[in-house]
């Protein structure tokens, strides 16, 4: 009997001993060996804007469309927004730029209120080894490493405003009185329009028109730029007469404020520039509430839901299209790619083009993104 109970219990050790054996070899398969490289618990990627309404609103949906996106796919990803009270709030948004400096964020993102505040906050991302990305701007901030810049020139940008003004006050193209294209080309960028503007003399078009413009913060690195593209295109037509320029801080209640005053001061005006759609949208409800709608036309920039809307509606002729969706698509994207020691794209031109009711379905609500490449990114990574 002794023997037999030996027996059994020698059998019961044995297969016990090759259950472990088999539970060990399960486990070394599902888990990585010591060492093996694996992707980070969390990205955590902080970002910016000088405001968290309006168009950086749709900067910050895409960011967090863009961070739901990588879940998905196996890359847990934590945008943190924050921004400063106003566009005006300088020191606001630096500090918020050392905040996540402080917590030691993964990537930050920064959409600048103004240029020459953020180099101290950014020179100090630098030394802490965080990677920065500015969106907003496509030429290079002097002295500060920054892994990419996602946006537009201002200038450019501006300009295309202008030739949308010009095509509706008499020039050829596709909104107003001049000579209409028959197939205009999907994007009318800058390209688009100086070519079809080539062989123009402003002289012979004879163009006359009264306007006003509508700027951001006086005399801010923004606002300067867009007045320059603008007044690169419309300066050359002697016949246009801007009758007068104001800043509106890029607020939609302070432009209220200044076409109100506008409108009592001038008794004809033919077109009204303004410099962001924020301060457009503002504006053009003071335009129709004083019976004016029909006297003259809103042009602007950015593009928002809003906005797009507008112009569907006839409210705004023509807005320059700044790629919001992009910020945040592009930006959360290349954010993850930075953290993660990748190479990104030094530049991504959002391509600054014309929005008009005969595009405006191309806009909004049909946002035109390439999908992310999340697999390639992940095995770019774990085999770096």
């Amino acid at each position: 009997m002794k023997r037999v109970i030996c027996i059994l219990f020698i059998v019961l050790a044995c297969c016990m001993f090759t259950a472990a054996i088999v539970f060990a070899a399960q486990e070394k398969s599902e888990k990585p060996a010591t060492g093996e490289k694996k992707l980070p618990d969390e990205i955590v990627i902080g970002w910016t804007p000088p405001d968290i309404q309006n168009v950086f609103a749709t900067a910050t949906e895409y960011f967090e469309k863009t961070a739901a996106d990588a879940k998905k796919a196996g890359i847990n990803v934590k945008i943190v927004t924050h921004s400063p009270a106003s566009h005006t709030d300088f020191g606001g948004q630096v500090a918020i730029i050392e905040d996540f400096i402080a917590n030691k964020v993964d990537c930050i993102v920064i959409s600048p209120a103004e240029i020459e505040v953020i180099k101290p906050a950014v020179k100090s991302a630098n030394r802490a080894g965080i990677p920065v990305i500015i969106v907003n701007l496509l030429d290079p901030i002097e002295g500060l490493e920054v892994a990419s810049y996602i946006g537009f020139s201002n200038i450019d940008a501006a300009a295309v405003a202008g030739y949308t003004l010009i095509d509706y006050l008499g020039g050829p193209g596709v909104l107003g009185k001049g000579k209409m294209l028959p197939n205009p080309p999907e994007y009318l960028d800058l390209a688009f329009w100086k070519d079809l503007y080539k062989d123009v003399n402003p002289k012979d078009l004879n163009i006359k028109a009264d306007i006003a413009i509508i700027e951001g913060v006086c005399g801010g690195f923004f606002s300067t730029r867009r007045l320059q593209g603008f007044h690169s295109v419309i300066d050359q037509y002697p016949g246009i007469k801007v009758l007068t320029t104001l800043p509106a801080d890029w607020n939609r209640e302070k432009a209220v404020n200044v076409m109100e005053d506008i409108l009592q001061t001038y008794n004809h005006i033919d077109a009204v520039y303004a410099a962001c759609n924020i301060m457009a949208i503002g504006a053009v409800r003071v335009i129709e509430a004083a019976g004016r709608a029909n006297e003259m036309v809103m042009v602007t920039q950015d593009g928002t839901e809003e906005s797009v809307d507008m112009i569907r509606e006839g409210r705004i002729l023509s807005e320059t299209w700044h790629g919001f969706p992009e910020w945040g698509w592009y930006g959360g994207r290349f954010a993850v790619m930075a953290a993660l020691g990748l190479k990104v794209p030094s530049k991504f031109d959002v391509r600054p083009r014309t929005e008009y009711i005969g595009n405006a379905d191309n806009f909004y609500p049909n946002v035109k993104l390439e999908p992310h490449p999340w697999d390639k990114i992940i095995k770019d990574y774990l085999s770096k």
